[in-house]
């Protein structure tokens, strides 16, 4: 007898269904599995085998094939288990033919227990698109799936829960009636208790971290040992914006393909904060590896990417962030197979400006030139010339740590963001991006336009300066934030200055 069932599998954060077809059929007894296999799935045979013995369910001593369409994709992990299991059982008539189609997702474990797999997500969405109404996944992952509208998630434990469910299906109301799930709503994971009204002075500092996060700009901050480049990175995350539902959704699946929703399962509320630390690998920032995975550059998809110590990356890890920058996604292609990840983030990172990190203290920094070029170059120009912003933080004295002046709070400032953003998604609304950082060759002409002696300013700065028209361009982004955040339509020269102190930072050194 012939049964077919639907799992699924994932290219990048995009869901792939997947056919699992069983036969059953006179011959030699053989259990033989086809369809571009991966070790690990050829080995579900003896998993689900022993798994249905356990259960009961012996099978025949008959030729079985189970194929997994379609045949030109490469299968690979274990979360087909579960379809498997369940095909075969239909093909042996065990339990009856299903009446629609069902979704089934889960390893089996020898004892018929069903664990849970990552990139739960992306396949229960494609199975949405494709208007399959059930789905099966382990309860562990009920919370991921049930993230996915229009389509009935039931969360089991035991190959033995399916089999129940299937025998007594109800169509009218079998997900309240077989849920095993427990269904109270957990609590968000409260924030770290960091604000910007910690960090005493640094205005400037604060007023140039505000201009990157209203217009999704990066940046590099340099400064000596204890200066507070850290801590206030870390503030940056309460200052941002909060996730659209679509963004929400976006990271979500980059979350489940890498499987850190292992524990919680829920949505992501908060924008991504990634700081990996400067020995981690290319494969672990970047993405790859066997299975092709996102690395942290993807993981910080919408939110902040933090480097510290940033001249103690190696260069060539460095320089492959270069292309990403630009485009805002990652092509990775592993064994005729090729995964697209989004990495739209905002770079922020932090450096010394010299190997004892003192310059331009001349009491405690005994540093040569030649010793303070050769630890700037190695950052090479084509990755500093993607960064928007260079600021120097400088030491805050005593007399100002002991102030007390009111600092402003983060959700004061975050206040004015939303409103910079606001402006940012009005004026976008037609194109296909939503924040300055993104503005394209033709968006400048339209959205950058300056006086005819703005322009004349800039380009005799730009010239005389010998910057790339990339310098260029990033300076009107600059300048378009800055006038956003005065409620200016026109860029004026004001803008534009500021614009470009910014974005000549700590050059001269």
């Amino acid at each position: 007898m012939y049964s077919k069932v639907y799992s699924g599998t994932w290219e990048g954060i995009e869901g792939i269904l997947i056919q699992v077809e069983a036969d059953i059929s006179n011959g030699l007894p053989v259990f033989e599995m086809i369809g571009y296999l991966s070790s690990e799935v050829k080995e579900a045979k003896d998993r689900v085998r022993t798994a249905l013995k356990n259960q009961g369910y012996l099978l025949p001593p008959k030729r079985i094939t189970v194929n997994l369409a379609p045949a030109n994709l490469r299968k690979s992990g274990t979360l087909y288990d579960l379809a498997i299991g369940i095909s075969i059982l239909i093909a042996s008539r065990f339990i009856p033919p299903l009446e629609e189609p069902m979704l089934f997702l889960g390893e089996v474990g020898l004892d018929g227990s069903i664990k849970g797999v990552q990139g739960v997500l992306p396949v229960v969405l494609k199975a949405c698109e494709e208007k399959i109404p059930v789905c099966f996944v382990p309860k562990v992952n009920l919370k991921e799936a049930r993230i996915a509208k229009g389509i009935h998630c039931i969360g089991v434990e035991t190959l033995e829960e399916v089999l129940t469910i299937l025998k007594q299906l109800d169509e009218r109301d079998y997900e309240e009636e077989y849920d095993f799930s427990d269904k109270t709503k957990t609590q968000t994971s409260e924030q770290k208790d960091l604000d910007f009204s910690d960090i005493k002075g640094q205005k400037l500092v604060k007023r140039a971290l505000e201009i990157a996060v209203s217009g999704h700009h990066n940046l590099i901050m340099s400064g000596s040992p204890g200066s507070g480049k850290s801590a206030l990175a870390k503030r940056l995350p309460m200052i941002m914006p909060e996730l659209t539902y679509e963004e929400k959704i976006e990271i979500t699946r980059i979350y489940s393909v890498s499987g850190k929703l292992a524990n919680s399962g829920e949505l992501v509320e908060v924008r991504p904060y990634r700081a990996p630390h400067h020995s981690i690998t290319m494969a672990a920032l970047i993405g790859g590896g066997k299975n092709a995975e996102p690395g942290e550059l993807s993981l910080a998809h919408k939110g902040i990417l933090f480097l510290d110590e940033l001249p103690e990356f190696k260069r060539d890890l460095l320089d492959m962030m270069r292309q990403p920058l630009e485009e805002r996604e990652i092509v990775i292609a592993r064994n005729r197979r090729s995964c697209v990840y989004p990495a739209d983030f905002m770079l922020v990172a932090a450096m010394n400006p010299c190997p004892c990190g003192y310059y331009p203290n001349r009491k405690k920094c005994f540093c040569t030139s030649n010793m303070i070029r050769k630890y700037q170059d190695k950052l090479s120009g084509p990755l500093l010339d993607r960064i928007d912003m260079l600021v120097t933080v400088s030491p805050v004295s005593m007399k100002m740590r002991k102030s007390e002046a009111e600092e402003e709070t983060s959700e004061t400032i975050r206040k004015r963001v939303e409103k910079t953003r606001m402006i940012q998604r009005n004026r976008y609304q037609k194109e296909n991006f939503s924040v300055n950082a993104h503005l394209t060759g033709a968006g400048i002409e339209k959205y950058c336009r300056l006086s005819s002696e703005d322009e004349a300013w800039l380009e005799n700065f730009i010239d005389a300066n010998d910057l790339s028209y990339r310098s260029y361009v990033r300076i009107l982004k600059l300048a378009r934030t800055i006038a956003d955040m005065d409620e200016s339509d026109l860029i004026e020269q004001k803008h534009l200055m500021e614009a470009v102190m910014l974005r000549m930072g700590w050059n001269q050194y």
